[in-house]
């Protein structure tokens, strides 16, 4: 069976802001690779801090790359205004907040027809944001027309976000923590539904979330990022049955019901504006600190040679020298 093309790919991406008070740039992107092919969900995870959301605002052109590139459908993103807004038709973020997201002063018919009138539309906006309301959960859609955000559950906010996207027709969605805000009883719901979207639409998906648990239940791969970079990457199966990276395999050792005890990372990830030498991770790195590196010879590699950047494609790839040392199956 033939890989269909990438919808949307980075490729060498860098963002980096200016320092404070004249010290060095910040670089909250430093060289990313992912791909996201079409009807794909991956999930793009790690700690608050890491650029996670840095980089998915700027997969959707709202933060310009300082370096590097994005292509959607085969052609590099152009910058300029009518460009970006054909393109925010086809990509829609959804923000984790729906309280936030929402103008207390609109009704849910107005939140949904928003962009409809700003991309003037010319079809019938009655129906188009009826049928939005009605993918996104809420029936019959005539209900909620005029109700205002107050008036609505968490979770039936959050639904109007999402219908507020897809009444664009749109091919890729960017959730920011789409279910961070909600009840644990919503939640289900709500990951549910991005999936079913994904099923009737054929709609991809970039999943922001600090949460590997989330990502297990509705990702086909998952992207860990530290610091910048994309450290491991592969089926959401592989990565998180099989953690190859210390920074992944403690992630995921403080999850409900995993097996042994918690890793218990030293410190906070370092300055963007001052990246270490050698591998990014290293002073927090319970395998370095452990004298596992030592004993598989690559301690000294940890703390002076910097990893290649991951490629973007679906095959398993870890950005650690302890991992490739002590495995047989290594994939570039």
């Amino acid at each position: 069976m033939t890989t269909p093309p990438p919808l949307l790919s980075a490729r060498d991406l860098h963002v980096t802001f200016p320092g404070r008070h004249g010290g060095p740039p910040a670089r909250a992107v430093d060289g990313v690779e992912l791909d996201i092919r079409p009807g794909e969900i991956v999930a793009l995870v790690g700690e608050s801090g890491c650029g996670k959301t840095t980089l998915a605002r700027s997969l959707l052109g709202l933060v310009p790359p300082t370096a590097g590139r994005v292509d959607f459908a085969g052609q590099p993103l152009s910058y300029s205004s009518r460009a970006l807004k054909a393109y925010r038709k086809r990509a829609q973020l959804v923000l984790q907040d729906p309280s936030g997201s929402l103008n207390p002063r609109h009704t849910v018919y107005d939140a949904v027809a928003e962009g409809l009138r700003i991309h003037g539309y010319a079809g019938d906006e009655r129906a188009a944001v009826a049928g939005a309301l009605s993918r996104a959960g809420l029936r019959p859609p005539e209900r909620f027309f005029l109700r205002y955000p107050h008036e609505l559950s968490g979770g039936q906010r959050q639904r109007v976000v999402i219908a507020g996207a897809l009444v664009l027709e749109p091919e890729l969605l960017v959730a920011d923590e789409p279910v961070a805000s909600l009840d644990a009883s919503v939640r289900g719901e709500i990951l549910a539904l991005l999936l079913r979207l994904r099923t009737e639409l054929n709609l991809a998906a970039l999943v922001v979330t600090h949460d590997l648990g989330l990502a297990w239940n509705i990702a086909d791969r998952v992207a860990v990022m530290y610091l910048g970079r994309i450290v491991e990457t592969g089926e959401v199966e592989q990565v998180l049955t099989a953690p190859r990276h210390p920074y992944t395999q403690a992630l995921l050792s403080v999850l409900p019901d995993a097996p042994g005890e918690p890793v218990v990372l030293a410190g906070e990830p370092p300055d963007p504006s001052r990246i270490p030498s050698g591998c990014r991770f290293r002073a927090r790195c319970q395998v370095l600190a452990g004298g596992e590196a030592e004993r598989a010879g690559v301690a000294d590699r940890c703390r002076t040679e910097d990893l290649e950047v991951l490629g973007g494609g679906g095959e398993e790839q870890v950005a650690c020298h302890w991992a490739r040392a002590t495995t047989s199956i290594v994939r570039r």
